[in-house]
């Protein structure tokens, strides 16, 4: 299941870029693409909240994931320039808070929408 939601998750992206191409403010694209992974049958959650627990503890304080597809996939969207490393500690960071196996980094400000993805994997 993991990796089926993996790939409707890439083909839904492509299929947004398509409809919408590069230049629009992020939220844009998180309302399309939470509409078209519906469209196909895929549960999806907007910005699921995710609780900070440091040694045992909540700290109180909480990030929310752009898109948690399935219960198991998490999707962070981006309408920058070009990805940074900062954008990828930040999805690896939310994949070992959440222990979720599987993440995509998805920039949609890119004349190729393949240019703008990036997976990534939590070896839990």
């Amino acid at each position: 299941m993991l990796e089926e939601t993996g790939r409707e998750v890439i083909d839904s992206a492509l299929q947004v870029h398509r409809g919408l191409g590069p230049g629009l403010l992020e939220n844009a694209y998180l309302e399309c693409l939470a509409y078209e992974l519906r469209d196909r049958g895929l549960a999806v959650e907007r910005q699921k909240p995710l609780a900070l627990n440091y040694r045992g503890l909540d700290m109180g304080i909480g990030y929310r994931l752009d898109l948690l597809v399935n219960d198991c996939v998490v999707v962070e969207l981006k309408a920058v320039r070009e990805l940074t490393t900062l954008h990828e500690a930040q999805l690896l960071s939310y994949l070992k808070l959440g222990s979720y196996r599987l993440g995509f980094l998805l920039n949609f400000n890119v004349r190729r929408m393949k240019d703008g993805m990036r997976r990534m994997v939590n070896r839990l």
